[in-house]
C-alpha cells in the first residue's frame, strides 16, 4: 500500500532569497520511489541552488519532505500490517469459535453418554444384588427341597414298615 506525501512548495523561498525550483516543487508531489531518486532529487536541488544558504534551505526541505514520506510509508505500512495482524485474528477467532463449538457439542454428547452409563452401572448393580437374593433363595429353597424329599423318604419307609406289622385286613 503506497502512500505519497504531496506538500506544495510552490513561493516558498530560501534564506538567500531564492526560490525552490520546479523540478522539486514537481518531484515533492511525484515524491521519489527509492534511495537514488532520492539522492538524485537532492543532487539536482543543490546544483539549482544560488548560494550556500539557497543550498541549505533546498537541502532543508528536501530531507524534511523525505521524512515526512519515510514516516507517512511507515505510518501506512504499519496500518496495513495492523489491517493483515487483525484479518488474521479475525479469522482464528472465527476458527477457534468453530471449534469451540465443536467441542461443546461433543462434551454435551459425552456427558449424556456418561449419564447412560451411569444409569447403567447402576441398573446392573442392582441387577447384581438380585441374582444375589434370589441365588441366596434358591439355595434356601433347594435345602428345604431335600429336607422334604428326606422327610418323604422316611415318612414312606415308616409306612413300608408300620404295614407289615399290622395285618392284612387292618388297613
Amino acid at each position: 500500500m503506497k502512500t505519497h506525501t504531496l506538500m506544495t512548495c510552490e513561493g516558498i523561498e530560501n534564506n538567500g532569497g531564492g526560490v525552490l525550483s520546479e523540478e522539486l516543487q514537481l518531484q515533492v508531489s511525484n515524491l521519489p520511489k527509492n534511495g537514488a531518486e532520492w539522492v538524485e532529487t537532492l543532487v539536482n536541488e543543490m546544483t539549482n541552488s544560488f548560494d550556500i544558504n539557497d543550498a541549505k534551505a533546498r537541502a532543508s526541505l528536501v530531507l524534511e519532505v523525505l521524512g515526512k514520506s519515510i514516516r507517512t510509508q511507515a505510518a501506512a505500512d504499519v496500518a496495513d500490517n495492523l489491517h493483515q495482524e487483525n484479518a488474521r485474528l479475525k479469522e482464528k477467532m472465527e476458527l477457534l469459535i468453530r471449534e469451540n463449538s465443536i467441542l461443546k457439542r461433543a462434551v454435551a454428547i459425552q456427558y449424556k453418554r456418561q449419564k447412560e452409563a451411569d444409569k447403567k452401572t447402576s441398573e446392573l448393580q442392582l441387577l447384581k444384588q438380585l441374582v444375589a437374593q434370589y441365588q441366596e433363595r434358591l439355595r434356601i429353597l433347594e435345602v428345604n427341597n431335600y429336607a422334604l424329599t428326606v422327610h418323604l423318604k422316611q415318612a414312606h419307609q415308616q409306612s413300608n414298615s408300620m404295614s407289615s406289622c399290622y395285618p392284612p385286613d387292618v388297613c
